[in-house]
């Protein structure tokens, strides 16, 4: 695990000293102002490009360190990632308009003299640029990109905020029992409640997960980012929360962060039937449906015995009735797919949370948002319920799922 961390911060500091000799030297050092102000933003740039190794720090130390600071730190990274993005774009779109200067260049362009010039004394034409005229409108790409970048931030920051949103499905399965034609499952993940994430947004969730009215409440993982000393009183509202069926709870990678065994304690203190590669028998009315939920694909990098396992979670189960898996990551359905699952519900991504991270999320998931039908089993993957990290979302608003079971040929 030592090494996990030495290569993972590795690649943050990589990544983070990379964005600020581009920003620096593509920015910062073209824009026309006084050589003081630039001093001045290179030595802002640096401190935001410190300040999350100084807040790894002191989340060591302290938990209670968040606060005005927490959203500083998150909404500083956010701005800069929108920056860079931005700042690459623009520069990707100058190189296309000196690619078509180049190639224009190349092509002899012939015209007509003009009008009472003789023909013998015609001068050939040559195309000048206004050296000023290029620089005025280099400027004001510097100027585009920093108002981008910002309008994007905020933006983001009001989307990240806005209550989640309503997302209802339907999923046809052809076994399912005429019992369960319209059954409701409430799914709930990845709120990610620490930092910037606090009991009112939790208490926001809660309300709206009671007045759906749900059959059943799935939380698929990433609860949390902390301790259960520190973060109990945040995740409270929750465990007020009831369903007929009952109320389950799988691991995700982040309660492998924040001490795994803890908080499935708390989430079982809380009502909540934990499913580590394990399942359940659903029943109503006399049919059955079997609910299985397995650890974290990552589980078995921290504790031997939370390797994720889809065969374990389904063994014993009945032949012949409808298979549910609940599964943080969506990347579980490819370990899944032997054993027959008719449907299995997922979170992790974020659906991206905002670009250019979409693209990272896509690395080793089969999916990132949405239904999707893969071989024999549909796949559902939220958007999450939260936020993780800058609290940005951009073209991915946070959703609680609704996935309403009939009958049908899938």
């Amino acid at each position: 695990m030592i090494w996990s961390w030495v290569i993972w911060i590795t690649i943050v500091v990589v990544v983070l000293g990379l964005g600020y000799f581009y920003i620096n030297a593509r920015l910062i050092s073209t824009m026309a102002v006084d050589p003081r102000w630039k001093h001045i933003a290179r030595i802002c740039l640096a401190s935001m490009m410190l300040v999350p190794f100084v807040s790894m720090f002191l989340f060591r130390v302290t938990e209670s360190w968040g606060g005005a600071w927490a959203w500083v730190v998150y909404v500083g990274l956010g701005f800069l990632s929108l920056l860079l993005t931005s700042l690459i774009i623009r520069d990707l779109l100058l190189i296309g308009v000196k690619g078509f200067e180049f190639l224009s260049n190349l092509i002899p362009v012939r015209s007509l003299p003009p009008q009472g010039w003789r023909t013998g004394n015609a001068a050939p034409t040559e195309s000048v640029v206004d050296p000023a005229r290029r620089e005025f409108l280099f400027q004001a790409t510097n100027l585009i990109v920093l108002g981008a970048a910002g309008a994007f931030t905020a933006y983001g920051i009001f989307q990240a905020r806005r209550k989640p949103g309503i997302v209802e499905i339907s999923v046809p399965l052809e076994r399912l029992p005429e019992a369960f034609e319209g059954f409701r499952i409430v799914q709930i993940t990845d709120i990610h409640a620490g930092l910037t994430v606090k009991r009112d947004w939790v208490e926001t969730i809660a309300q709206q997960v009671r007045e759906l009215r749900p059959d059943l409440i799935a939380l698929t993982g990433d609860l949390a980012d902390g301790s259960v000393p520190y973060l109990r009183d945040h995740v409270a509202p929750l465990s007020e929360l009831t369903a007929p069926a009952g109320k389950f709870f799988i691991t995700g990678n982040h309660e492998y962060y924040s001490g795994v065994e803890p908080w499935v304690k708390e989430a079982d203190r809380m009502g909540y039937h934990v499913l580590l590669n394990e399942h359940t028998i659903l029943s109503r009315n006399g049919a059955s449906v079997v609910l299985a939920g397995v650890t974290d694909s990552s589980g078995g990098n921290f504790l031997p015995s939370h390797k994720s396992d889809p065969g374990k979670a389904i063994a014993g189960s009945p032949e012949g009735v409808v298979k549910i898996l609940l599964a943080h990551q969506p990347r579980s359905l490819y370990d899944a797919l032997p054993f027959g699952y008719d449907l299995q519900i997922s979170g992790h991504t974020h659906g991206g949370q905002f670009f250019p991270w979409n693209l990272v999320a896509t690395l080793g998931q089969p999916y990132i948002s949405g239904l999707h039908k893969h071989e024999n089993t549909w796949i559902y993957v939220s958007r999450g319920t939260g936020y993780w990290g800058p609290p940005v979302r951009l073209a991915a608003r946070s959703e609680i799922t609704v996935i309403r079971l009939t009958r049908g040929a899938s």
